[in-house]
């Protein structure tokens, strides 16, 4: 599983169905075997910021018998100064539980080599492929206008929250509601979509991003501890100890 140029933080549900990711942070797609994909922030190739991250995700999805069901996880993302990026793909557990989170996947793009890893790590075997060109990085969210969106069926309501500081790096807070009229999505009511964001326009994405949305509950994606120094260089090659098989083509 991959995102082309630039790196999903992703995760997966462990709650008896395995589970994690577009360039909007948040919301939910599937791959494989119809597993579920919970989709986190999105971070970019830059050059000339780098930084190390912790980033905590906390997933509150509503039950139909009433109450909720909520999962967590923290993970590592680190960036260098030549836009090589490294993350790793941790379980989600059930939060406040004994259940211990267990890291599934290494990724690593380098776009100076033309190259990505995907590591397993169970079996300890990196996947090797092509780096690929990003699509064009998505306006920050100062850009962003109310007004109406979706061909008039829903209403977008852009609000600036002002200048905000995320664990001593400066960000910029934003508030996206989306209103989508009854019927443009198969919905027999008015409803609505939120989202907030603190945007740090030095590393070029958002270092907190919440996202409620109606049929999957509330999406939280946190960063908890940061630095922009330069991470160490063995960050950014396939870890001692795996193999490197390259990618089949199809």
């Amino acid at each position: 599983m991959r995102w082309l140029g630039g790196v999903y933080a992703v995760s997966f549900l462990v709650l008896c169905v395995p589970a994690c990711a577009q360039q909007e942070d948040g919301g939910v797609s599937y791959f494989g075997r119809g597993q579920e994909v919970l989709e986190s922030i999105y971070v970019p190739n830059v050059k000339g910021a780098p930084f190390s991250l912790q980033l905590a995700t906390e997933w509150t999805r509503p039950l139909l018998s009433g109450g909720t069901m909520t999962a967590v996880n923290s993970r590592p993302i680190k960036r260098d100064s030549e836009g090589r990026i490294y993350m790793e793909r941790w379980l989600l557990v059930p939060k406040g539980t004994n259940a211990r989170s267990q890291m599934s996947y290494i990724q690593i793009d380098d776009p100076v080599a033309n190259i990505y890893y995907e590591c397993n790590a169970r079996t300890h075997v990196c996947t090797s492929g092509p780096h690929e060109e990003a699509p064009p990085l998505k306006e920050p969210p100062s850009m962003t206008k109310s007004g109406p969106v979706s061909g008039g069926r829903a209403y977008r309501e852009h609000e600036d929250l002002g200048a905000d500081a995320v664990k001593g790096v400066p960000v910029h807070a934003y508030r996206d509601t989306i209103t989508v009229q009854a019927g443009a999505m198969g919905n027999s009511q008015t409803m609505s979509y939120y989202r907030e964001m603190k945007y740090s326009a030095q590393l070029g994405f958002n270092l907190v991003s919440i996202v409620q949305l109606p049929s999957l509950g509330e999406q939280r994606f946190v960063t908890t501890e940061i630095t922009t120094s330069e991470p160490e260089a063995k960050w950014f090659r396939p870890p001692e100890g795996y193999s490197v098989v390259e990618k089949k083509r199809q």
